[in-house]
């Protein structure tokens, strides 16, 4: 029976959400702890790969945090970023969130209504000169950039920050069952716990790569959500494994 379970994630804002009702109705106790954490390349690092953002006329961003560390390099490095930059957002959400770094109506902001960058290639086709940086976290998949030189787009990519591993300390790692939703989180358990057997312990895992570092791990992934599965999220994917094993 499943009494204690890790989400790999900060706990949720409010109390009304998916994991909330399982405790309630399965009697398990969710434990919310990241493994995981971003930090920013320094100045000195960013300049090893000898890019100079002014050497481009637009910016690539695919979140929120790929926004606050290309002004914080920037600023880091002294540069003024021009007026004239555009930019290129994944959401508008993304395209919104710029306003903490510029004078909104003083730039160029596009952003794609579905979170798909396929959706900018109009605006950027109207701009053959544009030269394209792409803000990037060290773990990535080359998907994003391959579609844009399908599409004769050269797009340059730069890592901005990275994604490591959080130290877990001296408490115990014992839990019934655990929620990965990340490569990295697999990466953080083998750092922090190598001598680690996951014997009884039910492992669930969200998307084909969390999936796929899992197994190259030596992990046994029982339960899984990812978009074209039956289980397209896993606190649902979760629950169904706990109505049939706690109910």
């Amino acid at each position: 029976m499943i009494k204690k379970i890790l989400i790999s994630q900060p706990r949720p804002a409010t109390e009304r959400n998916p994991y909330s009702a399982m405790e309630k109705q399965f009697g398990v106790e969710c434990e919310f702890r990241q493994l995981i954490h971003v930090e920013g390349l320094s100045a000195r690092e960013f300049r090893q790969q000898h890019i100079n953002p002014l050497d481009y006329t637009a910016v690539i961003l695919n979140s929120k945090l790929g926004a606050d560390h290309y002004f914080r390099l920037c600023e880091e490095m002294r540069l003024n970023v021009p007026d004239s930059m555009h930019y290129y957002c994944i959401s508008e959400t993304v395209g919104n969130y710029l306003q903490k770094f510029i004078q909104f109506r003083k730039r160029k902001v596009f952003y794609s209504e579905k979170n798909k960058f396929e959706d900018l290639l109009p605006a950027m086709y109207r701009r053959p000169n544009e030269k394209y940086l792409m803000v990037l976290s060290d773990i990535h998949t080359e998907e994003q950039i391959n579609m844009f030189a399908e599409h004769k787009i050269e797009v340059k990519p730069a890592v901005m920050y990275r994604t490591v591993s959080t130290q877990w300390g001296d408490e115990p790692f014992d839990y019934d069952m655990i929620a990965l939703f990340t490569p990295a989180g697999v990466r953080s358990i083998r750092e922090n716990f190598p001598e680690w057997q996951q014997g009884d312990t039910v492992i669930a895992a969200f998307g084909a790569g969390t999936v796929q570092a899992l197994e190259d791990a030596g992990f046994r992934v029982d339960i899984k959500a990812m978009p074209a599965a039956e289980f397209q999220s896993l606190p649902i994917a979760i629950a169904d494994y706990l109505e049939k094993h706690n109910g």
